[in-house]
């Protein structure tokens, strides 16, 4: 004890100086965060590179749109193109046709999807989990190869050279069953299971439960179905052959000749067909997101 109390007290030892504020080394997952989005913003800029090409060539004439190297701002900007292709072809009956087609199209698919979805996943019948795989799996079936069958059924029928043959054909997709049964799947089974205690039918669980439940699928799915149906090209091709009855896709084709194309024109009637889509896709982001990232929970 004695020897403790008569021990002289000890310096404390130097303390390292304080780094100076900004000279610390990132960490490793900020290195990786600043990595990742750069990753990213080259990325998008890749996918709008063709986007700004396309608006570049709409407001050029058509000798400049192939030039090398591409000149991305004209000398001239040439506005008119945005006014004269109204009179060259009747563009608002284009539009006014692929609309029609696109939401028509669109509320059948949300409606033959999200129920066919329901039955698939909430309600026990014997080979359910088979049959889903089986109807599933025509999504690995090539459209080219029941091309002409379902030609020669509308012919049949007398539907060619009418919306009824597009819109029958396309009204059910597989794509759509599975999009909106994996979103289904994550919803609990037991509010299901109580409304059915409650007296509810599947009607109404279907009705009043799932749907409202499910708007985040059902926005994603709207939205790829309308840009599906908006850009279709060989549907309205093979079944539209009057004039009055074009889409845009198809009214676009009125500039190809068959020794030249007036590619500023179809540039022009390009961007004027992009922009309702860009318009839904910026309304219903949130949703499209959302259901993108939540239809793939449970399997």
């Amino acid at each position: 004890m004695t020897a403790l109390h008569d021990a002289p007290p000890t310096a404390a030892e130097p303390r390292p100086p304080a780094a100076p504020p900004g000279s610390r080394r990132p960490g490793p997952a900020v290195v990786r965060t600043v990595l990742t989005y750069l990753a990213l913003g080259a990325v998008a800029v890749l996918v709008l590179v063709p986007f700004a090409w396309m608006v570049s060539s709409s407001l050029k004439r058509d000798n400049e749109v192939f030039t090398v190297p591409i000149q991305w701002i004209p000398d001239e900007l040439q506005w008119s193109n945005f006014v004269a292709i109204w009179d060259r072809i009747p563009l608002l009956t284009y539009l006014g046709n692929s609309a029609f087609l696109s939401v028509t199209i669109t509320l059948l698919q949300l409606l033959t999807g999200s129920f066919a979805a329901y039955g698939f996943s909430k309600v026990r019948f014997p080979g359910r989990d088979a049959l889903f795989l089986a109807y599933i799996a025509t999504i690995a079936v090539p459209w080219q190869a029941y091309m002409v069958p379902q030609y020669i059924m509308m012919q049949q029928a007398d539907l060619t050279n009418t919306y009824w043959s597009i819109i029958l054909l396309q009204a059910f997709g597989a794509f759509g069953v599975f999009l909106m049964r994996q979103y289904y799947m994550s919803i609990p089974d037991e509010l299901c299971e109580a409304a059915r205690i409650d007296g509810l039918s599947e009607y109404g669980i279907y009705w009043r439960i799932m749907l409202p439940l499910s708007k985040p699928a059902l926005a994603s799915l709207a939205l790829l179905t309308f840009v599906n149906t908006w850009n279709d090209y060989m549907g309205p091709f093979i079944y539209l052959t009057s004039n009055e009855l074009w889409t845009v896709q198809l009214g676009l084709r009125s500039f190809v000749g068959q020794y030249d194309a007036e590619y500023a024109m179809i540039m022009t009637g390009a961007v004027l067909s992009v922009l309702p889509i860009l318009a839904i896709f910026l309304v219903g982001q949130r949703y499209f997101i959302q259901g993108i990232a939540t239809s793939g929970l449970k399997g």
